[in-house]
């Protein structure tokens, strides 16, 4: 499964705010310019995790966003389902009953197609290791892997 950039611009949004654990707002233009992002598509991408519940936004010149839960409460499903939609990946077209398949009896098709089972069972699977996983948990990951980078992001959204 293929997500758009837009998913990892949204985790790293996130994760900063995370990391500067204040109720500041941070304006899309910082967040553009600490990622070298285009500003217009990241804040498609910060609106859509308004919509979804997981930031909040304040308008005008000191506005921008601030995280709506605690990281602890926003999972990594809850970013792709903002940024990507809640559509499965997989969609059968049932095509098991065109050519050779056509003129089967109905029996054989009164059970899921086997292929459309094995697909969402995989996408299920996926979808729950999504879930199970936090911004916290990924603060924390990426805090043992870079100890110094929550500094430097603090430093450089003038939060010493």
């Amino acid at each position: 499964m293929r997500m758009s950039e837009g998913v990892e611009w949204a985790l790293h949004s996130l994760l900063t705010l995370a990391w500067l654990g204040d109720d500041q707002p941070v304006p899309t233009a910082r967040f553009a310019s600490g990622h070298d992002l285009p500003k217009a598509y990241l804040n498609k991408q910060l609106q859509a995790l308004v919509r979804a519940g997981l930031l909040t936004s304040t308008p005008g010149a000191r506005g921008g966003y601030v995280l709506a839960r605690p990281p602890e409460k926003i999972t990594l499903m809850d970013v792709v389902t903002a940024i990507e939609g809640s559509e499965r990946a997989f969609r059968c077209a049932d095509i098991r009953r065109r050519g050779p398949g056509a003129t089967a009896p109905a029996r054989e098709y009164a059970e899921p197609c086997a292929i459309d089972s094995a697909m969402r069972r995989a996408e299920l699977a996926w979808r729950r290791e999504l879930a199970a996983q936090t911004i916290a948990d990924i603060r924390a990951a990426a805090d043992a892997h870079a100890p110094n980078a929550a500094e430097r992001v603090r430093r450089w959204h003038g939060r010493d």
